[in-house]
């Protein structure tokens, strides 16, 4: 049995999807939730669903290796970031290489990086005037958006769009996408 740990700092909906697929299944499961916002909606999921969550305290996060042994101990196989808006520190990144993943709302390279992340993505690329858009899940390296692409997908912005319309489009994206690659990088 493999055990996934998600970081997110809002709603949960893609650790909903996450926690739903997994549900009842031999090979993995979603262990532990971590989240950097107090109150954020994940922290419910996570209590509805009887997940072990803890709360991210910022400097421990990016000044000790606290949190590695807490994953470790928790025997993680894979962590998953579901909307986790703080960069992950490099002894983090260098304690679990190629495996942590983030999904992007967007087509990477473009419209990622600092501050780019939720309705900021989806206001610019509907500003640039682009006819489509998409989810990037990648591996997560020391820089924002950067790490190796697992799978993009797209989808197509009519003229009507707006960055509310578009946001529903790629949320479908991440709902139908981030589960079937984390089963896939668990069976690797």
């Amino acid at each position: 049995m493999k055990n996934i740990a998600i970081f997110a700092s809002g709603a949960g909906s893609n650790a909903q999807k996450i926690i739903d697929h997994f549900r009842g299944s031999d090979k993995a499961a979603v262990t532990l939730i971590l989240c950097n916002k107090p109150g954020a909606g994940v922290f419910t999921i996570a209590e509805n669903e009887h997940i072990p969550s803890i709360l991210i305290e910022k400097e421990r996060f990016f000044k000790t290796d606290d949190y590695i042994q807490i994953l470790k101990e928790a025997k993680i196989d894979l962590v998953v970031l579901a909307g986790f808006l703080w960069k992950v520190p490099g002894n983090l990144v260098q304690a679990f290489p190629d495996r942590i993943i983030n999904i992007h709302p967007a087509l990477l390279p473009k419209y990622g990086g600092k501050g780019m992340y939720g309705h900021f993505v989806h206001d610019a690329v509907i500003a640039a005037k682009e006819t489509e858009s998409g989810i990037t899940i990648h591996f997560v390296n020391e820089k924002y958006d950067d790490g190796a692409t697992i799978l993009q997908e797209r989808c197509t912005i009519t003229p009507d769009d707006t960055p509310e319309t578009l946001a529903k489009k790629v949320q479908v994206l991440e709902h139908k996408h981030y589960p079937l690659i984390v089963e896939r990088l668990l069976t690797l």
